[in-house]
Order: structure tokens, then C-alpha cells, then sequence
């Protein structure tokens, strides 16, 4: 007989709580990281966050952009061996833990990252021997901190996942008091990331029950606090729920995400329009998860459950509704995106990783309507 086998890991090291800041000292002489590259992006410098580590031994690579580049993980690479460096902290949202996790895998590894991407078999290439990576996240969404995949945009403008349980930071450090200053805006985005992660992830087919349980917990405690953490930005208590929603959507990724993602990560490679992971996700999900609703109905109706919705409740609409008090846009017109950036962008869905994992096959024919839709 033959049965399905779940794999199962939950192996990174976290400090989470108020205060946890003042552990960064300790969590570097237990890697013993002694010069370390603090990978970020210049607004966090400026704003004092770079300060605010006390590392006077550290070099800093402040160039990541919005969506991390090929081009900026060299950069990053380039300054670790300049200024001899043996460890990362990666310091900010997405963007930055995701080219420090690169920026470590490169500084041991053989160029170009290209070779390393999940849908070129890329983690059979990537080994365990790497500098130590502690990523402390300025933001509540991407739950990168904890997560075993960055995602880069190419010289080639391909957006690709490297995925490897060695990219794994070797300790997480989440400091709620990191984001009271985070514009709700951001806070909005960031947090429909996170929902996205627990919802995506808890239909996904693959088995992992404690992946379930973790993400409907985060999926509750993101609907409970994401208002009030847009609200009132020192709310602490909301702050702090929100960044182990993220945390918790970070721990779950393994078991899969799905075609929301699929349609968002080709948008993020649009240079000159710079659109917001979580903004897209935020539009995504409604049409996904309608999409979806029919191959996973009894997932669905937990969902609904735990959000505190009955079965007569429309969920995509209860998404929109959420979407729309946070102010954030419900379509791609929304944030300037153009039918013609469309154009070569179902294609590189179609090719998206996360796509394997939806509850449902996706067909171009799918993509396309669910671009449509979002339009």
C-alpha cells in the first residue's frame, strides 16, 4: 500500500518579542559573526535603523532596491569580500532579507544566482557551507526572516525563487517596536502578504497538518489585528500580533503557495512601475481564491470559519471589503499597471513555481481571465 509522506521542518532559530534587539550582541557570538555585512536599503539607513544594530565592526550595503535585482546581490557580494566580511544581517522588509540571503549564497557559492533557481534545479546545487545569516525584519508581511526562498529578479528580467532549506537565516530576530514607525500604507500591504501566505498555503494540496494549524492561526490573528495595526501605528499589541501573523505565513511556506502568487511575482519585474508585492497579492487573492473555490470547498468553508464568517458569506468579497477598508487598490488600474504590461506577463506565470502547489491546475487560458479580472 502505498502512502502519502509529509515533510516536515521548522528549524530556524527565532527571537520574538518587545526588546528583542538587545539579543543581536549574543545571536552574533553564537555565530560567531564578528564582522558582519548589514544588507538594507538606503530609507532604512537614513532613518536610523543601521544605528539602532550598535555594530561599529559592520559594513553596510544599502543599495537594495524595491524588487531585489540580480545586480544588487553582486553589489552586496562585491562589499563581503572587500571589506572581509563573515556573516549577514539582513535588516528590513522582503527585499532586503531575501538579497542578504543571496548575498551570503553567492559569497561561498559560484556565480551566476541564475543557476540556483528552484525551476532550473537549482537546490541541488546549493550546499550548506555559507556565512551565517540573521535577518531582523522592519516590516510584518513577507515572513522572509523564517522562509526558505528568496525571490530575485534576473540580469535576464526573470523573477525566480532560489529555493533551499541551507537559505534559511540561521536566526530570526522579530522586534515588533521595529515597525511602530511603518506608514499604514506599507502596514496594509505588508499585512495582506501575510493573510495571502496563510490562506495560499492552507489550500495548498500538499500534506503538512502543522503547516495548516500554523497558518490558520496566522490567518486569524492577521484578520484580528490588521486594522488596528493600520490605525494606530503604536499599538503595540497589534504590531506585535501582526508580525507573528507574517512569522507564522513565513513558517508555513514550505508546504506551498499558489496562483496568486503565480500572476504577482512577473508584475514585480516591472522596473519602472515599482508595484508593492503585497498591493498585487491584495488584488490577487479575491479572484484566486474564486478561482479556486470549487477544488478546495471544504478548505474554503474553514477559512470562513476562523475569519468568523458563515457558509452563506462570500468570501472573495469579504477579502475585497477588507482590501478596500485599508485603503489599499482592489485592481491593477489602481496602480498604474496597463494592459500592456500584461502582454508577456501570463507566460511567466504560467512558469511560476507556486503554480505546482495552487488547489487547482492553472491553465494560460486561467491566467489570462484572472488578469482580466484583476484589471
Amino acid at each position: 500500500m502505498t502512502t502519502h509522506v509529509a515533510n516536515i521542518s521548522y528549524l530556524t532559530d527565532i527571537r520574538f518579542g518587545a526588546g528583542a534587539l538587545q539579543c543581536l550582541p549574543d545571536v552574533m557570538d553564537t555565530l560567531s559573526m564578528t564582522r558582519p555585512l548589514v544588507v538594507t536599503d538606503a530609507v532604512l539607513r537614513d532613518l536610523g535603523f543601521v544605528d539602532r544594530l550598535g555594530i561599529d565592526s559592520a559594513a553596510v550595503f544599502d543599495g537594495v532596491p524595491t524588487n531585489p535585482t540580480e545586480a544588487s546581490v553582486m553589489q552586496g557580494v562585491a562589499l563581503f569580500r572587500q571589506a572581509g566580511c563573515n556573516g549577514v544581517i539582513a535588516l528590513g522588509g522582503g527585499s532586503p532579507i531575501d538579497c542578504g540571503k543571496c548575498v551570503a549564497l553567492l559569497a561561498s557559492h559560484d556565480p551566476t544566482l541564475g543557476r540556483y533557481a528552484f525551476i532550473r534545479g537549482g537546490v541541488d546545487h546549493i550546499t550548506a557551507d555559507q556565512p551565517p545569516v540573521i535577518a531582523i525584519p522592519t516590516t510584518a508581511g513577507t515572513g522572509a526572516e523564517v522562509g526558505r526562498a528568496a525571490l530575485i529578479t534576473l540580469d535576464s528580467h526573470e523573477k525566480l525563487a532560489i529555493i533551499s532549506p541551507h537559505i534559511i537565516p540561521n536566526i530570526a530576530i522579530c522586534d515588533p517596536t521595529l515597525t511602530l514607525a511603518l506608514p499604514p500604507r506599507l502596514t496594509a500591504a505588508t499585512g495582506m502578504d501575510a493573510i495571502t501566505h496563510c490562506v495560499e498555503t492552507f489550500c495548498s494540496p500538499r500534506v503538512n497538518p502543522v503547516a495548516d494549524a500554523i497558518a490558520l492561526d496566522g490567518l486569524a490573528r492577521a484578520a484580528k489585528h490588521i486594522r488596528r495595526a493600520v490605525n494606530d501605528g503604536t499599538d503595540l499589541t497589534a504590531r506585535s500580533g501582526m508580525m507573528m501573523a507574517a512569522l507564522q505565513g513565513g513558517l508555513t511556506f514550505q508546504k506551498g503557495l499558489g496562483v496568486v502568487h503565480s500572476l504577482s511575482h512577473p508584475l514585480g519585474t516591472l522596473a519602472d512601475k515599482q508595484l508593492h508585492h503585497g498591493m498585487l497579492n491584495a488584488i490577487f487573492l479575491p479572484h484566486a481564491t474564486r478561482f479556486n473555490m470549487s477544488a478546495c470547498a471544504d478548505r474554503m468553508q474553514i477559512i470562513r470559519q476562523t475569519l468568523g464568517l458563515t457558509a452563506a458569506d462570500d468570501l472573495p468579497d469579504w477579502f475585497t471589503s477588507l482590501t478596500t477598508d485599508l485603503q489599499l487598490p482592489t485592481c491593477l488600474r489602481d496602480m498604474q499597471a496597463t494592459r500592456d504590461d500584461l502582454t508577456c506577463m501570463a507566460d511567466l506565470a504560467m512558469q511560476d513555481h507556486c503554480n505546482a502547489t495552487n488547489p487547482r491546475p492553472v491553465t494560460i487560458d486561467d491566467v489570462h481571465a484572472l488578469y482580466d479580472a484583476a484589471m
